[in-house]
């Protein structure tokens, strides 16, 4: 099985840049998307998902912002919209069940734009944190997945020295995933590729941060013991990051 994440700043600008050819090319049976920005109604009318999938959308309330949307080859069940299954009007957290295999669709808040946003963004960390126990000590698959908005480490991110009071490589931010794999989640992408820099999911628009590979990891496949053992593949498809989003999609493969 192949699961895709992948930020796509914007499903409508995705599907003019090529969306649809990049997911028919990278054959996902489930592909996870975050920062749609946009209701289901104002999807092009003469558009429908790449390989036929099925498709859940949870958009936010507010027009052209946040969203999330999961997409299968086959039939799945909707377990919960937000935390808790919590009022969330920002379209930040969607589970669903496929067969015996749990996702949490996730876009974590940026804190970048204010204080008072970053302010959200944390107390927003702490509640999933909480929220999150109740599902990685399942004997079941469970897997979450999407823009966490956080470079956990040094080789996550092109210039750390730079961005320590840097929202998203903030010491308190990288402390707070620190106690997130604490409690048993693993980053499946992180014990694939090894101890070195990068690869990276996401580069600034400034500059020439994209051409020159200088960015940050912050879109993340974290697994439950049960869902680790089932990973055998974990990449990050740079290509897609240049061409259709400032982020790339991250896949996994799973022997399932």
């Amino acid at each position: 099985m192949r699961i895709i994440s992948w930020n796509v700043n914007g499903i409508r600008a995705a599907i003019r840049k090529g969306f649809d050819d990049f997911v028919n090319n990278l054959k996902p049976d489930i592909l996870m998307l975050q920062e749609i920005r946009c209701l289901e109604e104002q999807l092009p009318t003469n558009w429908s998902p790449p390989l036929e999938m099925n498709y859940a959308w949870h958009p936010a309330i507010r027009k052209g912002y946040s969203g999330v949307a999961t997409l299968s080859n086959n039939d799945f069940t909707i377990l919960g919209k937000g935390k808790n299954n919590e009022k969330d009007e920002e379209g930040r957290v969607l589970i669903t069940k496929h067969q015996n295999l749990t996702l949490i669709n996730t876009y974590l808040p940026s804190g970048s734009a204010k204080i008072e946003r970053q302010n959200f963004k944390e107390n927003w960390m702490e509640k999933y944190l909480i929220w999150l126990n109740e599902f990685v000590n399942l004997e079941s698959p469970v897997i979450v997945a999407g823009d966490l908005n956080i470079a956990h480490t040094e080789n996550d991110i092109w210039n750390p020295s730079g961005n320590k009071m840097t929202s998203g490589f903030l010491p308190n931010e990288r402390e707070w995933f620190d106690r997130l794999l604490q409690t048993g989640w693993v980053d499946v992408c992180r014990q694939k590729f090894g101890d070195r820099k990068g690869p990276y999911s996401w580069w600034s628009n400034r500059g020439r941060a994209r051409i020159l590979d200088r960015g940050w990891r912050i879109d993340y496949f974290l697994a439950n013991k049960a869902a680790a053992k089932l990973v055998v593949n974990a990449e990050i498809n740079r290509e897609g990051g240049l061409i259709v989003s400032d982020h790339a999609p991250v896949i996994i493969d799973l022997n399932l």
